[in-house]
């Protein structure tokens, strides 16, 4: 028993060497250089290029169609405004030395309006945080539990019903009133029940 004792400790002594040996050489080698990745940065995207393309699609065509309309009502206001205004002896001599008429300037400034109007909306859609937002927002209403059509019309018919109901009380109530208040000597008039 004595002798596999002292046989381990041996090996344990040995191993304790060896390892020592190769910590040893380890610590005396160069440090390695890191290797560098074989893959080129990815360039950085362009202006217009799309934030998480394909992502949120309906509320993205959402925001697109408001702030379209937006833009198309702003540019016919700025339009009829400068329709008939675009006179005076200034502004005809600052127009004829560019060579525009009336009509042709009230164009310009409102193709001018629509192209930066265009680059303010696209910046402003395309940020990743309003991109994220309209994302999260077109997943949640994927989450939605939609009502079926005979539970919308159902509820609809609850709905028109009872503003049925509340305007005939209401009526009732008014013609009370007037009653009262006819009888009480408050209203000269009185209701249409009772004649003149």
């Amino acid at each position: 028993m004595e002798s596999t004792k002292i046989k381990a400790e041996a090996n344990d002594a040995q191993a304790k060497d060896v390892m020592t040996d190769g910590d040893e050489a380890d610590n005396t080698e160069e440090p390695k250089q890191p290797s560098r990745p074989l893959i080129a940065p990815a360039e950085k995207p362009g202006y217009f290029t799309i934030y998480k393309k394909g992502q949120g699609y309906w509320t993205r065509m959402g925001t697109v169609a408001g702030v379209a309309l937006v833009g198309l009502l702003t540019v016919d206001f700025i339009y009829t405004q400068l329709e008939g205004r675009l006179t005076g002896q200034n502004i005809n001599q600052f127009l004829t030395r560019f060579h525009l008429q009336q009509p042709r300037a009230a164009y310009l400034i409102v193709f001018a309006f629509a192209i930066l109007y265009s680059i303010i909306a696209f910046h402003y859609m395309n940020k990743p945080v309003s991109v994220d937002f309209l994302i999260a927002t077109d997943s949640e209403m994927k989450k939605v539990n939609w009502t079926t059509r005979k539970e919308l019309i159902g509820s609809t018919k609850v709905v028109i019903g009872f503003m049925f109901v509340m305007a005939t009380v209401l009526f009732l109530y008014d013609i009370f009133f007037q009653l009262v208040f006819y009888l009480l000597g408050v209203l000269r008039t009185p209701p249409f029940f009772l004649g003149h």
